[in-house]
């Protein structure tokens, strides 16, 4: 999610596969690799082939496990390197003063330290653009900055040279307001929709949901337009639903383990109700769907 303006400070992200997919691609590269060995013993005539192919796929799956945590975890440290390095950047940036007396003229020097400080935690952020907590840093000072314009201008006399400046101190401090929210907005998105896919359960991948989606009634709630975070919502609001429906067919089909079609029946047609919640169709969906609707017909007829 991230504004026209501000393309060039995309950069893009190191590929890597989320656990499942790494494990089953791993999987298929080792049964591969048994049989290359197989054939290759085979071919010179060794006794027990499939002892010396089943210790060269074990090495080979160790090492593959080995290599994901080491990668892993030179990524965490990254982070953290990076968040530190954050901290010690923005401790040079001068302090300002949160309260002041309300007598007190927020001047135009004043306002050009408040700009300057804006403008280097931005730059800050921008470096190390994907540490989300930079970038609500800046959004957050930015609110601050934009309230005390919105409070100091109609104190402010006619025909004063302060007016130009709030006025464009406050269209600059808009402008990177929303760049920065929508940053973090899609950092933290993107950091619980991996956690939701990757969840060992469903009750873990519905705490990520719920609070990717307070990130996003978050940054709604200065930009209820905004096309991304509206598609965003919707996608988070589809899989938690998606959940949802897939719990309850699973509790439909243990009932029908169990003997009890009237209480099946019941789970079947809450999940077909649930599935009105649900705005995007996918292959899958259509499929449970499908089978939802079957297994309601068949039942009713009994």
């Amino acid at each position: 999610m991230m504004t026209g303006n501000h393309r060039s400070h995309t950069k893009r992200r190191p590929f890597w596969l989320p656990a499942s997919n790494f494990y089953f691609l791993a999987s298929a590269m080792a049964i591969g690799i048994f049989f290359l060995v197989w054939l290759l013993l085979q071919e010179i005539k060794d006794e027990t082939p499939w002892i010396t192919a089943g210790l060269v796929t074990s090495l080979f799956l160790i090492a593959t496990v080995i290599l994901r945590e080491i990668i892993l975890r030179n990524a965490r440290n990254r982070i953290v390197a990076a968040q530190h390095k954050l901290d010690r950047t923005l401790a040079f940036a001068p302090r300002l003063e949160r309260e002041r007396d309300p007598a007190e003229k927020f001047t135009i020097e004043r306002n050009a330290a408040f700009l300057a400080e804006i403008k280097r935690k931005s730059d800050a952020a921008n470096v190390l653009s994907s540490v989300a907590g930079s970038h609500r840093e800046v959004f957050e000072l930015c609110s601050f900055y934009i309230d005390l314009v919105d409070r100091e201008l109609p104190m402010v006399g006619f025909g004063s040279p302060r007016i130009a400046a709030l006025t464009q101190g406050r269209e600059r401090a808009v402008h990177r307001h929303k760049y920065h929210m929508l940053k973090w907005a899609e950092l933290e998105v993107v950091s619980h929709s991996i956690a939701m896919s990757q969840a060992p359960n469903s009750k873990v991948s519905i705490e990520n949901g719920m609070k990717a989606l307070g990130v996003l009634e978050a940054a709604l709630s200065y930009y209820p337009q905004e096309r991304r975070l509206i598609d965003s919502e919707t996608a988070i609001r589809d899989h938690l639903n998606g959940i949802k429906v897939r719990e309850l067919v699973k509790k439909a089909e243990n009932a029908l383990s169990g003997g009890e079609p009237s209480k099946a029946l019941r789970f079947y047609k809450n999940a077909r109700k649930a599935f009105e919640n649900i705005s995007g169709w996918s292959t899958e969906n259509r499929s449970i769907a499908e089978h939802v609707e079957s297994e309601i017909g068949r039942l009713e007829k009994q």
